[in-house]
């Protein structure tokens, strides 16, 4: 991606469903577990670069034992830093203590982080600073074991100043307003209250405080404590938490917004937020992996017994399709394939642009992520080609000779490697002059591939911001000399802000928005900014569920290819000699490609939840009145 959208925070749980021995005569080692954690990590760092955690529990320890062990960081390569950490420690103990080598009960009893349910989280922070206390797992710490709570996850929520009220009125502290403690500790607040009433009649029943403890653990029932906890939560979440005594869950919103992946068979209960990380990590095929319903929620008993629970009644399903543009790794089959049409389904205006002169243009994507979508649009280029080949033969078959046939056929689209980053340069200059200068070096291009009477198409998987393109890609293809400059987007044009894990909180960040300002005082309709301001206002104090979204009316009076043509102005200076024209991909388009993941919030600002509305609301209020703060 051009711009710096960085990514979403990545999930991982296992439950290892056998002894620790059994994993340790079959695969050799009891830390079969803790290998798996790394691997799954490791596989979903696309998806968070700023901090990783990982939490274990031991099942069944003894009082005194620790039972709970628990690493994070924020190092800038967080995934080694936490593991060479683990590590470190196992390989001291082993070192320290040599009959802890074949013993699986020793190992269990005295080294830290093996155990049997385990939980790993990649973040990158949308909201909060990126310091290790804001690096998931989050620890709800307790002396009785059942009240122990981890939490970690993939969201956002909407409406975290409810929820945070929402704690002050049941009596409350909470230390921090973030979404992660006081989802927490609301679910921790309904686990304390499930724990009281289940003791309660345990005594009425006999049982004394001992023996009512692993009752307690029998009788505790999940699914109702998340029911309750999860009543007032307005957001995209895929959500995974461990009880102290080993009990566990992972649950996804109700719009399926997030995503959440599992696989379980005789020995391993395993959930991601991507399908072929599993795949890959345990050797599975594509149809074992299954994909959690919206609403619904994997509960892991202490015991093993597994089951999907529904927690909340599903909504209309929005899954995020810039999973399927951007965010989830591309080997995952169907992402593979949606991405390749996605490329494919821009070749018409493609062709458009380039007057369907295939022979003087070249074809090329911006590193890395474009790349699948490259592939689909020059099979479409292929196609268009081979068709101006069939149309030549058959126009000039009267006078066709041997060697005018060879000419013809020998045409070959045009593709190139034309951007290469350059991942050494860093802008450590923070002087604005000097650092545009470094920025417009970031990538380099390859010379002798192009002729002043080219057209220059570069796919790119969506321009969000657009500053990397006006600072840098632009002006480097501009050094090509190539007649025109099409920069082609995968995604349609982001309009509105995401309030549900992805980092565009603010609406002043982006180009169409920016475009859209642009057009409507270019014609005298300035005004609108003014009425539309008022209207938002005027909704601050209604129910969300009252609240609509006015900033639509902000590009009604435009189609999407006059703000495309003003983003390309605004993108483009007087010091780019090439023309330079923005295709965008279609809602439409983006739809036929992504058939089952049609959250599309960004692009038409349909938002999936009532919280939605507010958040857009709010950001145009922060716009319009100067504000650089989070709309949520």
């Amino acid at each position: 991606m051009s711009d710096a959208l960085k990514h979403e925070c990545g999930i991982a749980f296992i439950r290892l469903l056998k002894p620790l021995e059994y994993y340790k005569e079959k695969y050799g080692s009891a830390f079969y577990g803790v290998n798996k954690m790394y691997l799954m990590m490791e596989k979903q760092h696309n998806r968070g670069q700023d901090g990783a955690g990982f939490a274990s529990i031991k099942l069944d320890t003894l009082p005194g034992e620790r039972y709970i062990s628990r690493v994070r960081s924020s190092e800038a390569q967080p995934i080694q830093h936490i593991f060479s950490q683990i590590n470190d420690r196992i390989n001291k103990e082993l070192i320290t203590h040599p009959e802890y080598a074949n013993d699986v009960a020793l190992q269990k009893k005295n080294i830290p982080y093996i155990g049997e349910v385990l939980l790993g989280h990649v973040r990158y922070g949308t909201f909060g600073k990126n310091s290790v206390e804001s690096v998931h797992p989050f620890l709800r710490q307790n002396n009785w074991m059942h009240r122990n709570l981890i939490v970690a996850g993939n969201f956002n929520m909407t409406n975290n100043h409810v929820l945070f009220d929402n704690l002050v009125r049941l009596g409350q502290h909470p230390k921090d307003k973030v979404d992660t403690v006081t989802v927490m500790e609301k679910i921790g607040h309904f686990l304390d209250s499930e724990v009281a009433k289940l003791y309660k009649k345990l005594k009425k029943e006999g049982f004394n405080k001992i023996n009512a403890s692993p009752e307690i653990v029998e009788r505790l029932n999940v699914a109702k404590i998340l029911k309750k906890s999860s009543r007032d939560w307005d957001g995209g979440y895929a959500m995974v938490g461990m009880l102290g005594h080993g009990d566990a869950f992972v649950i996804r919103d109700p719009a399926g917004i997030r995503p959440v992946y599992y696989y379980n068979d005789e020995e391993v209960v395993v959930v991601a937020s991507e399908r072929p990380v599993i795949q890959t990590v345990f050797n599975v095929s594509f149809d074992n992996v299954k994909e959690l319903d919206p609403g619904k929620a994997i509960i892991v008993k202490k015991n093993g017994d597994t089951s999907i629970n529904k927690i909340i009644a599903p909504l209309e399903r929005k899954a995020c399709s810039f999973e399927r543009i951007y965010f989830s790794r591309g080997s995952d089959a169907e992402i593979y394939k949606e991405r390749k049409k996605l490329g494919k389904l821009l070749m018409t205006q493609v062709l458009k642009e380039i007057n369907r002169d295939t022979v003087n243009t070249v074809f090329s994507f911006i590193p890395n992520t474009a790349e699948t979508s490259f592939y689909g649009m020059v099979e479409a280029a292929q196609d268009e080609l081979n068709k101006q080949k069939n149309e030549t033969i058959l126009k000039e078959k009267e006078t066709l000779t041997d060697d005018r046939l060879a000419e013809i056929l020998s045409h070959r689209l045009r593709t190139e490697k034309i951007a290469i980053k350059d991942a050494k340069l860093r802008t450590f200059i923070t002087e604005d002059s000097s650092r545009d200068d470094l920025v417009a070096h970031v990538y380099d291009v390859t010379y002798g591939v192009v002729k002043p009477e080219d057209n220059l198409v570069i796919i790119d998987d969506s321009i969000v911001r657009g500053t990397t393109l006006k600072k840098s890609i632009i002006k480097m293809l501009d050094r090509l000399n190539p007649k025109k400059i099409i920069v082609v987007s995968s995604a349609p044009q982001i309009r509105y802000p995401d309030c549900y894990g992805i980092d565009m909180a603010r609406l002043e960040g982006l180009v169409a928005f920016k475009a859209a300002l642009e057009l409507l005082k270019e014609n005298g309709n300035y005004d609108l900014v003014e009425q539309v301001y008022e209207k938002c206002k005027a909704q601050e104090n209604l129910k969300d569920e009252e609240v609509q979204n006015f900033v639509k009316e902000i590009y009604q009076e435009f189609d999407d290819q006059e703000v495309s043509d003003k983003i390309a102005e605004l993108l483009s200076d007087a010091t780019v000699n090439a023309e330079v024209k923005i295709i965008y991909q279609t809602v439409e388009n983006l739809h036929k490609a992504c058939p089952e993941n049609l959250g599309d919030w960004y692009f038409t600002g349909n938002y999936p939840t009532i919280g939605g509305n507010r958040v857009v609301n709010k950001a145009f209020i922060n716009f319009y009145e100067g504000k650089n703060e989070r709309a949520y």
